[in-house]
C-alpha cells in the first residue's frame, strides 16, 4: 500500500481468510469530508471462480425492478429472426373478404410479428416517407395452417389473426417455405394464445421503465386534476375491471361451445335450411342436381343476352357494377327462380359479369385441367386443317356437362361476333375476355404470359370454326 503525496484520499485495505474463499473490503474516506458518505462507499465480492456478484440494493424501487426482470420478456426477443422475399396475398381485412392479389414482399419475422415490404428492409427504409408504417401481423393469438384450397399456387400457407386478417404466403421451393413455415409456428407457439397477455406485458414494460412511486403520483394526479363524477366512474372502472375481464371469459366460453355443437354443412343442407350452392361448385355436380348437361343458370344468362344485349356496345368486355352482380350471385345461390327480365337486372353488363364469374368460380375450368397441355398442342400444329381437326376430336372426348355447355356458350359467342358491327366485339376480343376464364393450367405453373396467348387463340379457333368443330347444328 502507498499513499500518494499529491492525493488527499487513504485506502485501509482489510484481508480476511475463510476456508478457500477471499473477500476484500474497499472503503474509500474522503480525508477533506468531515462526515462519512455512505453513498461514496463501494462493497465487492470475489467468489472462488473470480465472478462479481452484483449486490442487490434494498432500495423498494430497485427491488421492483428485479422482481420485473423475471416476468417481462428480454427486448432481444423483439430481434429479427428470419427475412427474405415470398409471393403474399392478403385475402381479409377484419374479417372482410378481400380479392386475392399475388406480390413479392420481402418479409421481416420478429418474436411476436411479421412485416411486410416492397423490398428488403434497410432500402425500403430509407425510401419510406416519415410516418409511414410497413404493413404488419400481430402473431399474437394467431392461427398458421397449410392451406391448398385456397389456391390453385403450390406451396401456400395461411395466417389468420386475431384481428380478422387472413394472409396467404408461398414459395415454389418446398425447402424455403418449410423452413418459413415452422419458423412462423415456433414463434406463434412462443406467445400467449391470449392476445390481452401481450397488452399486460406492455404495461409491466412501461412500470419497468418507470418508477413505482412516479406511476402512482401519476395516476392520482390524473384522478385529482378530473371532475368528481369523472373520478367516481374511473374508480369503478378500477374496481370492475376484473369481473369485466370474467363476463368476457364466460361470453368467449359459450361462443366456442355454440360453434363446435353447430351443425354441419351437409346437415344444413339435408334440412333444406341451406339451398345447394351454383357459383363455386363443380360443373358436373351442378348438372347432377339439376338433371341436365348445362346449368340453368348458364342457359338463363344466355337468353337475357341474346334478347337485349347483342346490339350493345362492348358486350362482355364492359364490366357491370360489381355490388348488383355480387347481388344476383347471392340470389342465384339461395333461391330456385330467377328471373332476369326483373328492373334489377335491366343493366345487361350485369348479367354478363355474373355469367362470366360462373366459370371463373368454377373449381375446375370449362376446359377441365386434364386436357390442357393437349388443347395446347393442338393450336401449335402448323397445319390448321390438322389442327381443327385435333381439337374437334378433344371437344368430343370432354364430359358430357363440359363439352355441352361449351357448344351453347360458343354457339351463342358466334351470335354476338355475328353482330360486331354494332357492339364492336370481334373474334379476337372474345378470345381475350374468355380465354383465360375457360382455360387455365393448374397451379398456374409455367410461363403465364404464353399461357395466355395459347388460350386466346384456342378460344379464337373455336368462334372461328365452330361449325366444324361442333357440327352444323344449331340449339
Amino acid at each position: 500500500m502507498q499513499k500518494s503525496t499529491n492525493s488527499d484520499t487513504s485506502v485501509d485495505t482489510l484481508n480476511s481468510t475463510h476456508q478457500g474463499t477471499g473477500a476484500v473490503q474497499m472503503r474509500i474516506k474522503n480525508a477533506n469530508s468531515h462526515h462519512d458518505r455512505l453513498s461514496q462507499s463501494k462493497s465487492m465480492i470475489l467468489t472462488d471462480v473470480g465472478k462479481v456478484i452484483e449486490p442487490i440494493s434494498r432500495h423498494r424501487r430497485n427491488h421492483s425492478q428485479h422482481v420485473l426482470k423475471d416476468v417481462i420478456p428480454p427486448l432481444e426477443q423483439l430481434m429479427v429472426e428470419k427475412e427474405g422475399y415470398l409471393q403474399k396475398a392478403k385475402i381479409a381485412d377484419g374479417g372482410k373478404k378481400l380479392r386475392k392479389n399475388w406480390s413479392t414482399s420481402w418479409i421481416v419475422l420478429s418474436s411476436r410479428k411479421i412485416e411486410f415490404y416492397k423490398e428488403s428492409k434497410q432500402q425500403a427504409l430509407a425510401n419510406m416517407k416519415t410516418g409511414h408504417k410497413p404493413e404488419s401481423v400481430d402473431l399474437c393469438g394467431a392461427h398458421i395452417e397449410w392451406a391448398k384450397e385456397k389456391s390453385s399456387r403450390k406451396n401456400v400457407f395461411q395466417i389468420t389473426t386475431v384481428s380478422g386478417n387472413e394472409f396467404l404466403l408461398q414459395s415454389d421451393i418446398d425447402f424455403i417455405i418449410l423452413d418459413w413455415f415452422h419458423a412462423i409456428k415456433n414463434a406463434i407457439d412462443r406467445l400467449p394464445k391470449d392476445p390481452s397477455g401481450s397488452s399486460r406485458n406492455l404495461e409491466l414494460f412501461k412500470i419497468q421503465r418507470s418508477s413505482s412511486t412516479e406511476l402512482l403520483s401519476h395516476y392520482d394526479n390524473d384522478i385529482k386534476e378530473q371532475k368528481p363524477e369523472h373520478r367516481k366512474s374511473l374508480m369503478f372502472r378500477l374496481h370492475h375491471s376484473a369481473s369485466d375481464t370474467s363476463d368476457k371469459n364466460r361470453v368467449k366460453s359459450r361462443l366456442k361451445k355454440f360453434i363446435t355443437r353447430r351443425p354441419s354443412l351437409k346437415t344444413l343442407q339435408e334440412k333444406g335450411l341451406i339451398k345447394d350452392q351454383i357459383f363455386g361448385s363443380h360443373l358436373h355436380t351442378v348438372c347432377e342436381r339439376e338433371n341436365s348437361t348445362v346449368p340453368r343458370f348458364v342457359k338463363q344468362c344466355i337468353e337475357a343476352v341474346e334478347k337485349r344485349g347483342l346490339d350493345v356496345d362492348g358486350i362482355y368486355r364492359v364490366s357491370g357494377n360489381l355490388a348488383t352482380i355480387q347481388k344476383l350471385r347471392f340470389i342465384v345461390n339461395q333461391e330456385e327462380k330467377l328471373n332476369l327480365d326483373d328492373s334489377q337486372w335491366e343493366d345487361i353488363h350485369v348479367v354478363t359479369g355474373a355469367l362470366k364469374m360462373f366459370f371463373r368460380e368454377l373449381p375446375e375450368p370449362l376446359f377441365p385441367y386434364s386436357f390442357f397441355e393437349r388443347f395446347v398442342e393442338a393450336i401449335k400444329k402448323q397445319d390448321y386443317n390438322t389442327r381443327i381437326e385435333t381439337i374437334k376430336s378433344l371437344v368430343q372426348k370432354l364430359p358430357p356437362p363440359n363439352r355441352d355447355t361449351m357448344k351453347i356458350l360458343f354457339g351463342h359467342l358466334t351470335k354476338i361476333v355475328a353482330k360486331a358491327s354494332k357492339n364492336l366485339m370481334s373474334t379476337q376480343s372474345l378470345g381475350i375476355v374468355f380465354g383465360p376464364t375457360l382455360l387455365r393450367a393448374e397451379g398456374e405453373m409455367g410461363n403465364m404470359a404464353v399461357h395466355m396467348v395459347y388460350q386466346n387463340q384456342i378460344a379464337e379457333l373455336m368462334l372461328s370454326e365452330y361449325n366444324k368443330i361442333f357440327g352444323s347444328e344449331e340449339d
